[in-house]
Order: structure tokens, then C-alpha cells, then sequence
């Protein structure tokens, strides 16, 4: 019965649907991150188009590679460092057009959560993550602080069996230059 929810979910997000699902931080929307017509709905959705507002989630570190040219070698460092960490990294590439603000970057996190480490393991693509709240709208901490809009506006919402024990907080983000310089920008 719950592994219904991801063959569900794939089924969307193969066809270029958007769903809505929990994570270990917070709930998201998402959508096949190389799906460019998905990831405008996104926007859409939240009333937004600030590229830097979404990220990616990868099942596993290995994969960052694919989709950044030259990782940093403190990058892998960081990824083993606590959880959960966002990394804003540079030289995006694979994703949708979109996806990719003018700098050329792209926020990737490994998820610790049954979930979507399933889900994006069976889709054989990034996840596009992104706060489940109206652009400016404070980030709902739990199911029942997302606004009716953001539910409606989904293809598909993922059972809330799947919820587990999530941080109810975003995470770290931590933005990593060419040449391996740092800059925290979300402790």
C-alpha cells in the first residue's frame, strides 16, 4: 500500500506532473528536475520566479557529479558533514534550462528519507525540492500548515504515512565557489 504512493508518484512525475510530498525537513513540491514544463508550473504554483528558491535532491552523493561539471573537492566533505545540508554548487548542468539561476548554479541535498531516496532512486533522475508554501508565505512545519492552493495545484499528494520524523525546519545552506571558497547562507 505505501509502496503505491511511489509508483503513483512516478507515473506523475514521468508524464511532467508536480507532486507534493514530505521530506526529512519540511513538505515540498516537486517535479522532474530536467522537465522544463514541470518546473514551470512550479513557479506557477508559488506565485514566483526566483530560480534560487528551488533545489535538487539526489539519492545519493555519487550522482552530484552528473549534474555539476567540476564538483569541488570540499564539496564531498561537506556532504558527509551533518544533515540535512543544501549545496549551492557551481556549473549546473543536465537540469532544465529553468532550474539553473544566472550564476550558472544549482542547490543539491541528499535527503535522509525512506521516501524520496525511493522515489528518486526508481525515477533515475534529480527530484526538484522546493518549500511547499506561496512565495513570501512563511514555510509550512507540518501537512496541515500548507495552504489549500498548494494542494490543489498538485498533481498528486503523497500519503502522509510517508511523513516519518521530518526536522519541520529547512536546511543548512552552504554555497561553494569554483575554487572551493565557502559562504553560509542559511546556518
Amino acid at each position: 500500500m505505501a509502496e503505491d504512493s511511489i509508483y503513483q508518484a512516478l507515473e506523475v512525475l514521468r508524464r511532467g506532473g508536480v507532486i507534493l510530498y514530505p521530506t526529512d525537513t519540511v513538505w515540498g513540491i516537486g517535479c522532474d528536475a530536467t522537465n522544463e514544463q514541470a518546473v514551470a508550473r512550479i513557479y506557477d504554483l508559488k506565485q514566483s520566479v526566483n530560480k534560487k528558491s528551488m533545489l535538487v535532491l539526489l539519492d545519493q552523493i555519487d550522482k552530484v557529479s552528473l549534474y555539476i561539471q567540476k564538483v569541488p573537492e570540499v564539496a564531498w566533505q561537506l556532504y558527509e558533514a551533518d544533515k540535512p545540508l543544501t549545496l549551492i554548487l557551481p556549473g549546473a548542468c543536465a537540469v532544465a534550462p529553468n532550474l539553473i539561476p544566472d550564476e550558472g548554479t544549482l542547490g543539491i541535498r541528499i535527503p535522509d528519507h525512506e521516501f524520496c531516496n525511493k522515489l528518486i532512486h526508481k525515477l533515475n533522475r534529480p527530484l526538484v525540492s522546493t518549500s511547499a508554501n506561496i512565495s513570501g508565505k512563511p514555510s509550512p512545519m507540518s501537512f496541515s500548515e500548507i495552504a489549500k492552493e498548494i494542494v490543489d495545484g498538485v498533481d498528486l499528494v503523497i500519503d502522509r504515512a510517508w511523513e516519518g520524523r521530518p526536522t519541520g525546519k529547512a536546511s543548512s545552506i552552504v554555497k561553494v565557489g569554483v575554487n572551493g571558497e565557502i559562504e553560509i547562507i542559511r546556518p
